[in-house]
């Protein structure tokens, strides 16, 4: 376990746009190589006194330059515990759905030192490459639950998708 442990509220999100693109960011663990890299939702620390879908639209901007999304509900909720970036993560999360008609991503816009060093890249992946890709993806269970998310079938109360607590492969 790492000597820090950060405890913290998070917010992510599931952004769809106009093509049913999935906006994702591949991501590794500075700190630790053997786990590989990832794709993960967009998302972070909600700041104090900041509504989740206010932390959801900071994030796209500083992770994807995206400006414009349409934030939805909380479709999940999850609690997890990792190792990341010589940190440990107590963290409690919400995922919200959101839209977009944006179709580019640019350059990340103000990651922090951390996530700088764990940023690959991010790109827009139509949900079908999602579903049948053999990628590491968080939360794990994102290529099964989409398709119910593009059909329309949104979980109200939001679905706990808490996972096993691990990041990266």
């Amino acid at each position: 376990m790492a000597p820090w442990t950060l405890k913290r509220k998070s917010a992510r999100v599931v952004l769809l746009n106009d093509l049913d693109q999935i906006f994702l960011i591949n991501s590794v663990d500075p700190a630790d190589s053997s786990k590989g890299s990832w794709w993960e939702l967009p998302g972070g620390g909600i700041d104090p006194g900041e509504r989740s879908e206010d932390t959801v639209m900071r994030e796209l901007w500083e992770e994807g330059g995206l400006r414009e999304a349409e934030v939805g509900p909380v479709i999940w909720t999850q609690h997890v515990e990792f190792d990341f970036g010589g940190y440990h993560f107590d963290q409690d999360e919400v995922i919200h759905i959101a839209r977009t008609t944006e179709r580019t991503i640019e350059r990340p816009q103000g990651l922090e030192a951390l996530e700088a060093l764990a940023f690959q890249g991010a790109r827009w992946w139509p949900v079908p490459e999602v579903v049948s890709s053999t990628e590491s993806f968080l939360p794990p269970s994102l290529p099964t639950m989409l398709p119910a998310l593009l059909d329309g079938r949104l979980p109200s109360p939001p679905l706990d998708i808490s996972p096993d607590g691990r990041v990266g492969p």
